[in-house]
């Protein structure tokens, strides 16, 4: 089974158990299904803004991922019966504040890259901060020690 197939994440959001050895690979599965959803979130998928996920997800993971991994994780038939802030809800606890944080401000980067931001695209953005628990302080790198 391939990433994004993201079997860690469905198997947390199914009641399963997260195992500390697999934080990676949830942290790459959370990273690509949110990225890959963003390019969908204003319901334009651009090619700037795949190509530009892919190049993320290769900075963030030291992975390559091709345009059908990206296309595959953003796929609507996953998310018809839940919406993905209701997966990222459910793992959210499982990942590192740093993970989620990260995972945040890379979705900002996705949706700045095509130049033009929508509403819709700005919507998208509050409900994985959100969902992922990221706070405003987090975001910004402010945090106690």
């Amino acid at each position: 089974m391939g990433i994004a197939d993201l079997s860690n994440v469905l198997s947390i959001f199914r009641g399963g158990k997260s195992e500390p050895a697999k934080q990676k690979e949830l942290f790459k599965e959370v990273l690509l299904m949110t990225l890959a959803r963003a390019s969908s979130a204003d319901t334009a998928i651009h090619k700037i803004e795949v190509e530009s996920i892919r190049g993320i997800l290769k900075r963030e993971t030291g992975e390559e991922f091709s345009v059908a991994d990206v296309r595959k994780a953003a796929r609507s038939d996953l998310y018809e019966d839940v919406p993905l802030a209701k997966y990222l809800g459910s793992v959210a606890k499982k990942l590192a504040p740093k993970d989620r944080v990260r995972i945040v401000q890379t979705l900002a980067e996705v949706i700045r890259s095509d130049t033009e931001i929508s509403a819709l695209e700005v919507d998208f953005f509050n409900s994985i901060a959100k969902a992922l628990k990221a706070t405003p302080a987090e975001l910004m790198g402010i945090t106690a020690k």
